[in-house]
């Protein structure tokens, strides 16, 4: 073996050492959306995401994940995957489930992806290619001048007068380009920790792990290529030495650019590897801690079925069933019996159908359509915008998508922000419009809208009376709104007359008119 070599093998094994144990590094959501966005996918809607609470869902789903997965797990959530994805994610998923040794082996060497602290899907998915300035070719030339300084201050009286000139540039491009190189060397750290992670990887074989053991020749030798020269790291202080009165840093940063943007292939071809990987062994954990799961059929548009569902955010979750067929939904309930957590409930688990094949259930049969939400609206201050407002601007915008393709639409509260006929009224024609074209599940206090929609949305409600509750066929019959005043001290007159009022009332829109 020759001397190249030895040094090669000596590089190699330093470069792909044993990290210590990875911190948490902080990513704003902007930065774990960025391969969603760069692949430009329609999927879930920015109020669908909040409304449904999927940022808090994320972070469940992999909170020690590196950046990698976690954009991956946000592309699938909000695009989800198509059926043959979905049955391979299904394999890859139940492969891991089978062998715990081998899962924890990969995720041993899938924790160092989490030593990246910086984002680079934006930089590996774009294709604009890096800007290097024109004296850049030229920065050569300026350890040369200083070195040329360096021989007149000791011939010349006035020497260190080009010596000082010749240092001029040298940190005036360093206090320049300080910031890029910062952000550079965080960028080349997560660089390197995609490529060491593939290395490790392709070292384990198998069938799980083949892409991996292909690439990892070529990681091997890019890694090699994106670090430091081997004698500058060697020698204590040199770098800073070089950095310095060399501008090697700065010439490094303009070669290395130029190389990850000649192995885009390479470093996407490896991003994509190994964030999906950590991706699966994220899920797979996942469903460990969390106990009540099963694999989800997938149905057609007008077929729901969802048995003991829970949602996973909650610390003690109620399960319930629901099985629609051909209708949606109209559910009713008393205050605070889990109207607004059934919805959010069957909408994630609608959406981990499609996006991971599974439910949070005992059985589930789900359609892999679309889940648009409209359940947090607000009146705006700043934006000049009522509630009522806001309710209408986000009814057109569930209209607009409609059909589009169809899609599954959870509805809170239709229109609270204005008086109870206009409400009723505005409520039954849009409920109607939407429920031609998608599968739509709302909840409402206003009961008078369950016969105005029975036609289109069979009629539930959440009944309390056994202490669990339980999704019921029918119409709630004991709403608590007036009882509930008797808890806050209204006294015996204001109930009475509130009781009166409501059964007169009650009776009047029982039987809606229908001529």
């Amino acid at each position: 073996m020759s001397l190249f070599d030895h040094l090669q093998d000596l590089w190699r094994s330093l470069a792909l050492a044993p990290s210590p144990p990875p911190p948490r590094h902080f990513f704003i959501p902007d930065e774990v959306a960025r391969l969603y966005r760069l692949d430009g996918a329609a999927g879930i809607d920015d109020q669908t995401w909040n409304d449904l609470l999927l940022e808090s869902f994320e972070e469940k789903l992999a909170p020690q994940a590196s950046i990698f997965a976690r954009q991956v797990l946000h592309q699938r959530l909000r695009a989800g995957i198509d059926d043959a994805a979905c049955t391979a994610q299904r394999v890859r998923l139940q492969a891991l489930m089978d062998d715990p040794a081998r899962l924890d082996a990969i995720d041993a060497s899938l924790s160092t992806l989490r030593h990246a602290d910086a984002e680079i899907a934006g930089m590996l998915f774009q294709d604009t290619a890096p800007a290097s300035p024109w004296w850049s070719r030229w920065l050569w030339l300026l350890p040369l001048a200083l070195l040329l300084s360096l021989a007149a201050l000791v011939t010349l009286p006035l020497g260190w007068v080009l010596t000082l000139a010749a240092l001029a540039p040298l940190m005036a491009l360093q206090m320049r380009l300080h910031r890029p190189l910062e952000e550079w060397r965080a960028t080349t750290r997560a660089l390197h920790a995609l490529l060491r992670t593939t290395s490790l990887l392709g070292g384990q074989g198998g069938q799980l792990l083949e892409p991996f053991v292909a690439a990892r020749p070529r990681a091997e030798r890019l890694h090699l290529r994106l670090a430091r020269s081997l004698s500058l790291r060697m020698i204590p202080g040199a770098i800073q030495y070089a950095d310095w009165f060399a501008a090697a840093n700065v010439t490094f940063y303009f070669k290395t650019l130029r190389i990850v943007h000649a192995e885009r292939a390479l470093l996407r071809e490896c991003y994509l590897a190994c964030a999906n990987l950590e991706a699966d062994v994220a899920l797979v954990r996942q469903l460990a801690s969390i106990g009540r799961w099963c694999w989800a059929e997938r149905g057609d548009a007008r077929t729901l079925v969802l048995e003991e569902g829970i949602h996973p955010l909650m610390d003690r979750p109620v399960a319930l069933s629901v099985t629609l067929a051909g209708k949606g939904a109209f559910v009713s309930g008393q205050n605070a019996s889990g109207k607004s957590t059934f919805l959010r409930m069957v909408g994630l688990n609608a959406i981990a159908a499609r996006a991971f094949g599974f439910c949070y259930a005992t059985r589930a049969c789900l359609p892999a359509l679309p889940v648009r939400a409209s359940m947090q609206n607000e009146d705006s201050l700043l934006g000049g915008e009522s509630l009522y407002m806001a309710e209408l601007r986000r009814a057109r915008e569930l209209l607009d998508a409609a059909g589009q393709p169809p899609g599954i639409c959870l509805i809170d509260e239709v229109f609270r922000g204005t008086n109870h006929l206009e409400s009723v009224s505005a409520a039954c024609a849009v409920l109607e419009e939407l429920s031609e074209r998608d599968l739509v599940l709302v909840s409402s206090h206003n009961l008078v809208l369950a016969p105005l929609l029975s036609e289109r949305l069979a009629p539930f409600f959440i009944d309390t009376a056994s202490g669990r509750p339980v999704l019921a066929p029918g119409v709630l019959r004991n709403p608590n709104g007036i009882a509930l005043l008797a808890t806050q001290g209204f006294g015996e007159r204001i109930e009475g007359r509130a009781a009166e009022v409501a059964r007169r009332l009650s009776r009047h829109l029982a039987q809606p008119d229908r001529a």
